[in-house]
C-alpha cells in the first residue's frame, strides 16, 4: 500500500466525521412536532367551565432562584417568607427538568410541555428564529386572545425571541450581551459604562426592570405583565451561590415582591391579579446550571395574593427541606401552565403535559367544578398521549367493566386508565366524581406525565445506526492509512491502544461520562510515570528527583487542584478559590508574570526576524534587534494586560481590592471593546509583518530549508490570544505549561510519544480550566471580547477559544514539537549532546536515532525513501494526524453507540446527551479546526 494511498484513506476518514457527527445529531436531537393552533374548551356534561377567581397576572421570574434562596433561614426573601406565613402566599419547589438553562425552561413554563434538548444550542444562538412559540398555544397566547387581552415584558429578551409580536410594551435585555450604550431612557440606568458578557452586571440590568414596574401597576390596560430578572443569576455565575452579593440581591427582589403585593392590596385594578414569583432553575455549588444536580433542578415557585388567606391558614416560613432542596410540595415546573390556566379562566395548552397544582383547587368550593378543571386537564394530555401510542385502543365501550390496569404495555395501560375515568364519568352522579374522581384524575395526569416526560424522544433509529456506522467506517479507514505503522508495535502504542479501550468503555456509564477528568487525570499521571520508566532505562539519571517526567507529574498534580469540576465535587475546595489566589497581590504578580514572560518571548521572535543573520540562536541577534523587539511588542503586551485587570475590575472587582483607586478609575474609562480590538489587530498586524518577512526571506534561500522560526512566533502570538480569553484565576496555569513544555523538550520523546502527550495534555488541560461534560461548565465570560454586538460567527469562535484554550495550547505545541523548532527544544538538544558524551557509545547512538526520529532532521536525505519510519517530515506529521484521527473517531463512535444503546436510559438528557454536544464540539472544532486545519497551517510554516 502505497504513501498516497495512505494518504487518501485519512483524507477520507476526516471528510466523512461530519457527516456522521450531523446525521447523528439530526436523529438524536429532533424537534418534536406539537400541536398547532389555540385550545378551546370541550362541551362536556357539567356545563360552562367554572368561574376563574383572577383575572390578571404578574409573573416575575427570577434566573436561577433557588429554592433555598427563598425559604431558608439564610434567604433575603423576608417579606415573601412572611407571606407565605400569613397565608397570602403558598410555596412550592418546581422541578425543572434538564437542560436547566432559560430557553427550554421559558417553553416549559408557558405551554406545559417538554422542551427539545436542542434548545441548550438555539439558547445560545442569540440571533435563531426558529425556537419562536409564535405559532405555539402558551398560556401568553391564550391571555392575547381573550377580549381586551394586552401583555407587557421587561428583561431577559429570550421572551421577545419566543413570542415575536405578542407584547405591545416591552424592554429586553439580553442575557448574554449585557450593553446599555443603546437607547433605553433613562440616564442614570444607561451610565456610560460597557458591559460586555452575560455576568459582568449585578445592578443595572435589574434596575431596566425596575424602572418599569411603578407605572406599570398604575396601568390597568394589561391582563399579563412579565418581568425576568437576571442579576442573581450573573452573580452565581461569576461568585457562586456563597456570594457575598447574593443576599443583597435577594433582599432586593424582595423588595420587588414588596412592592407589587401593596400594589395588589392597594390598586382596585389590581384586586383580581395573581402574583407569581419563580425561578427557571437553580444553581450548583459552584454557581452554575444546565445540568441535573439538586440545586440545579429545584426553583421556587410562589403563588401569592391576598385571596389565598381564604384557602390556607399559611405555613411556617422559614424551614429546612425534607431532602437536598425539596421545600414545601414539589411539583413539576410544567404545572405552572395548567394552574395558570384554571385560575385564569382559559383551555389548558394543546401541548401541555402538566398537571393543576391540586393545593390551589380549594378555590372552587364545589367538587365539580374542581373535577371539571381536571377532566379538562386529562383529556389535554390524553390527546397528546393518544399520538405517542397509536396502536392503543382509547376508546371507551360501555359493555365492558374495567376493573384494573396491571400487566400492559405502557401505551395499553395508559388506554386502560383513560377508559376507566370515562367510565366513571359515564356512570357515577357529580358527588361521586367530584370525591372519588378527583383521585382518579389527578393519577391518570400524574402518570401520564411521568410516561410522556420520561417517553424517549423521536429518535430516528435508522440514522442513529447510519450515523454509528459512519462513523466505524472513518476509524477503518484510519486504521488501513497507519497500517505501516501498526506492523511495528511498541509499548507506546499499547498506551495508546489502551486509552482509546477504556476511554470507548468509559462512555457506556453515566458516572463515568460526568466525571471524566478523573479519567485525564490519571491517565496523564501513569503516561508520565511511564515516560519516567522509559526514560530511566535509556540513561544514566544523576538525580531521579529532578527528572522531568517526574517534575512533569507534581505539575499534573497542581492542574488537577486549580478547579474542581465534574458534578460530585463542583464547589470543592480548589486552588482558583483559596486564599492563595484571591489575594490580589499574588494573583496580579502570577498575571503579571505570565504576560511578561510570553512578551519577551514575543520580542525575541521579531528581533529574530528584523536580524539579518542566519543564526538565529540567542547570540545570534544583535542588541539593537532586541531593543527593536522589546519596543514593538512591550507595548501590545502591556496593552493585554490593562484589558484584562479592566476585564477583571468590572468582572470581579474583589480581585482587584487593595490597588489604588486612581488606577482603577483610569481602567474603568477605558473601552473595553476598543482595547481587545487593538489587542487582536496587534497580534494580527505582528504575525501578518512577520510572514511577509519570512516568506522573503525563504525566497532568498532559494528552496533551502530554513529555522522554521515563523512556527514558533505563531504559537507565541497564539499563546497571547489564548491569555486573553481566558479568565483572570486561571492565566497563572500558562506559567504552569511553560514549565512543562521545558520539561517535555528535554525527554528526547519519540514522535508517538509526542503524539500521546500532547492528546492527554490537551484533555487534562480542558478540566484543569474548569470545565466538564456539564452544559453548565461552559464559559461565556470571554465570548464578547471585542465584539460590540451580537455576531453569531465571532461570538461562536470566541466562545470556542475560551472554552477550548488549554487543548488548542497543547494541539498546536504538539505540532512545534515535532518540528523541533520551539527555542527550548533547541536548548534541551544541546543539552542531550552535551549528556551524550558521558554515556556509552551504544547508548549515544540509540538516543541520535530516536532525537532524529523526534525532529526529522532539518536536512533530509534526498535518497530515503518517502514512506519509511524515518523518512522525514511529511510522514512524521501524516503519523502525527493519523494517530489523533483515530482516536477521535473511535471516541466519537462509542459516544454515539452510547447514545443509541442507551436512547431510553434515566440520564439520556442529562448527562449522555450533554456528552455528545461536547462530541461534536472535539470532532468538529477542535479536530478538524485544530488538529488538522491549525496544525497543518503551523506545520507548513515551521519549513520555511
Amino acid at each position: 500500500m502505497g504513501v498516497r494511498a495512505d494518504s487518501l484513506f485519512l483524507t477520507a476518514a476526516n471528510l466523512i466525521l461530519p457527516t456522521s457527527i450531523l446525521i447523528f445529531a439530526t436523529a438524536f436531537f429532533p424537534y418534536k412536532p406539537f400541536l398547532p393552533g389555540l385550545a378551546k374548551y370541550e362541551d362536556t356534561r357539567y356545563g360552562a367551565p367554572p368561574e376563574a377567581p383572577f383575572d390578571k397576572v404578574i409573573f416575575m421570574v427570577v434566573d436561577a432562584l433557588r429554592s433555598d434562596f427563598v425559604y431558608s433561614e439564610k434567604s433575603g426573601f423576608k417579606f415573601t417568607q412572611s407571606l407565605i406565613s400569613s397565608g397570602a402566599a403558598i410555596p412550592f419547589t418546581a422541578h425543572a427538568t434538564s437542560p436547566t438553562i432559560t430557553m427550554p425552561r421559558v417553553k416549559a413554563i408557558t405551554t406545559g410541555s417538554i422542551p427539545s434538548f436542542l434548545d441548550v444550542i438555539l439558547n445560545f444562538a442569540e440571533s435563531d428564529t426558529t425556537s419562536t412559540l409564535a405559532h405555539q398555544d402558551t398560556w401568553l397566547a391564550q391571555l392575547k386572545a381573550k377580549e381586551g387581552g394586552k401583555l407587557v415584558m421587561y428583561g431577559d429578551d429570550t421572551w421577545l425571541k419566543l413570542f415575536p409580536d405578542t407584547f405591545s410594551r416591552a424592554d429586553g435585555t439580553s442575557s448574554f450581551f449585557v450593553s446599555v450604550s443603546g437607547a433605553c431612557g433613562n440616564p442614570r440606568v444607561c451610565r456610560a459604562v460597557e458591559l460586555r458578557h452575560q455576568w459582568q452586571d449585578f445592578t443595572e440590568v435589574d434596575n431596566n426592570v425596575t424602572r418599569h414596574v411603578p407605572g406599570e401597576l398604575l396601568n390597568s390596560d394589561w391582563n399579563a405583565m412579565i418581568m425576568h430578572y437576571l442579576g442573581l443569576d450573573h452573580i452565581g455565575h461569576k461568585a457562586g451561590p456563597n456570594s457575598p452579593n447574593m443576599i443583597p440581591k435577594q433582599i432586593e427582589m424582595d423588595g420587588i415582591v414588596q412592592q407589587i403585593y401593596e400594589a395588589i392590596e392597594g390598586e382596585t385594578h389590581l384586586e383580581n391579579a395573581l402574583f407569581v414569583l419563580a425561578g427557571d432553575h437553580g444553581m450548583n455549588d459552584g454557581g452554575n446550571h444546565g445540568g441535573s444536580a439538586p440545586g440545579e433542578t429545584s426553583p421556587a415557585l410562589v403563588f401569592i395574593s391576598p385571596k389565598l388567606k381564604m384557602i390556607t391558614p399559611g405555613v411556617e416560613c422559614p424551614t429546612t427541606p425534607s431532602q437536598d432542596f425539596d421545600y414545601y410540595t414539589k411539583v413539576e415546573q410544567s404545572d405552572i401552565a395548567p394552574t395558570l390556566a384554571g385560575l385564569l379562566g382559559f383551555p389548558v395548552p394543546l401541548n401541555n403535559l402538566g398537571v393543576f397544582i391540586p393545593d390551589l383547587l380549594q378555590f372552587w368550593d364545589k367538587g365539580v367544578d374542581r373535577a371539571q378543571l381536571l377532566l379538562g386537564n386529562a383529556r389535554q394530555i390524553n390527546t397528546i398521549v393518544k399520538a405517542t401510542f397509536p396502536s392503543s385502543d382509547f376508546e371507551h365501550d360501555p359493555s365492558v367493566f374495567l376493573s384494573a390496569c396491571t400487566g400492559l404495555s405502557t401505551g395499553d395501560e395508559l388506554a386502560c386508565d383513560w377508559k376507566r375515568i370515562l367510565q366513571i364519568v359515564a356512570a357515577y352522579n357529580e358527588e361521586f366524581i367530584a370525591d372519588v374522581g378527583l383521585n382518579h384524575l389527578l393519577e391518570f395526569c400524574r402518570k401520564a406525565q411521568d410516561v410522556m416526560s420520561s417517553t424517549a424522544s423521536n429518535y430516528d433509529v435508522s440514522r442513529l445506526i447510519i450515523g454509528c456506522s459512519i462513523a466505524s467506517v472513518s476509524v477503518v479507514l484510519t486504521l488501513l492509512s497507519m497500517m505501516r505503522s501498526l506492523s511495528k508495535p511498541n509499548s507506546t502504542g499499547v498506551f495508546f491502544a489502551l486509552y482509546v479501550l477504556l476511554y470507548g468503555i468509559m462512555m457506556f456509564a453515566s458516572s463515568y461520562v460526568e466525571e471524566e477528568q478523573h479519567f485525564w487525570y490519571w491517565a496523564t499521571s501513569a503516561w508520565f510515570f511511564y515516560l519516567f520508566i522509559y526514560r530511566s532505562r535509556k540513561k544514566e539519571q544523576e538525580s531521579f528527583a529532578l527528572h522531568p517526567a517526574l517534575m512533569l507529574l507534581i505539575c499534573v498534580r497542581i492542574m488537577r487542584r486549580w478547579n474542581q469540576t465534574g458534578q460530585k465535587y463542583a464547589g470543592a475546595p480548589d486552588i482558583v478559590h483559596s486564599d492563595f489566589l484571591n489575594n490580589p497581590l499574588m494573583l496580579w504578580s502570577l498575571i503579571g508574570a505570565t504576560y511578561l514572560a510570553t512578551t519577551l518571548r514575543l520580542s525575541r521572535q521579531v528581533a529574530r526576524s528584523v536580524s539579518e543573520s542566519e543564526d538565529d540562536s540567542e547570540n545570534g541577534i544583535s542588541e539593537a534587534h532586541k531593543l527593536i523587539g522589546a519596543l514593538v511588542m512591550m507595548p501590545l503586551g502591556f496593552t493585554a494586560f490593562l484589558f484584562k485587570l479592566g476585564f477583571t475590575a468590572k468582572d470581579a472587582p474583589e480581585l482587584v481590592e487593595g490597588m489604588t483607586s486612581a488606577l482603577l478609575d483610569w481602567v474603568d474609562s477605558l473601552s473595553l471593546v476598543a482595547i481587545s480590538r487593538a489587542i487582536f489587530w496587534g497580534i494580527g498586524g505582528s504575525l501578518l509583518w512577520l510572514t511577509i518577512n519570512e516568506w522573503r526571506k525563504s525566497r532568498a534561500r532559494k528552496g533551502a530549508r530554513g529555522s522554521g522560526s515563523l512556527a514558533a512566533s505563531l504559537f507565541d502570538f497564539l499563546s497571547l490570544f489564548l491569555i486573553t480569553q481566558t479568565r483572570a484565576q486561571n492565566i497563572p496555569l500558562y506559567l504552569l505549561f511553560r514549565a512543562m513544555l521545558f520539561f517535555l523538550a528535554h525527554l528526547g520523546l519519540t514522535p508517538t510519544q509526542i503524539t500521546l502527550s500532547t492528546l492527554v495534555l490537551s484533555h487534562v488541560s480542558f478540566f484543569a480550566l474548569g470545565n466538564s461534560n456539564a452544559i453548565s461548565s461552559i464559559d461565556l465570560s470571554n465570548a464578547y471580547n471585542g465584539v460590540s454586538g451580537y455576531n453569531v460567527l465571532a461570538v461562536g469562535f470566541m466562545l470556542f477559544a475560551s472554552n477550548w484554550a488549554g487543548p488548542i495550547y497543547w494541539a498546536s505545541y504538539g505540532t512545534l514539537l515535532l518540528s523541533v523548532h520551539d527555542s527550548d527544544i533547541a536548548e534541551a538538544s544541546q543539552t542531550h549532546e552535551q549528556q551524550d558524551k558521558k554515556i556509552k557509545s551504544w547508548v549515544a547512538a540509540e538516543r541520535q536515532q530516536l532525537h532524529s526520529l523526534a525532529v526529522a532532521t532539518s536536512t533530509p536525505n534526498k535518497n530515503e525513501k518517502v514512506g519509511e519510519n524515518a523518512s522525514g517530515e511529511e510522514r512524521l506529521f501524516f503519523n502525527h494526524l493519523a494517530l489523533l484521527t483515530l482516536f477521535t473517531a473511535t471516541g466519537l463512535l462509542a459516544v454515539q453507540v452510547a447514545c443509541t444503546v442507551l436512547r431510553t436510559h434515566l440520564f439520556i438528557w442529562t448527562v449522555f446527551s450533554p456528552k455528545y454536544l461536547y462530541a461534536m464540539a472535539w470532532g468538529l472544532a477542535f479536530h478538524l479546526g485544530i488538529n488538522v486545519g491549525w496544525g497543518s497551517v503551523v506545520w507548513w510554516v515551521g519549513r520555511w
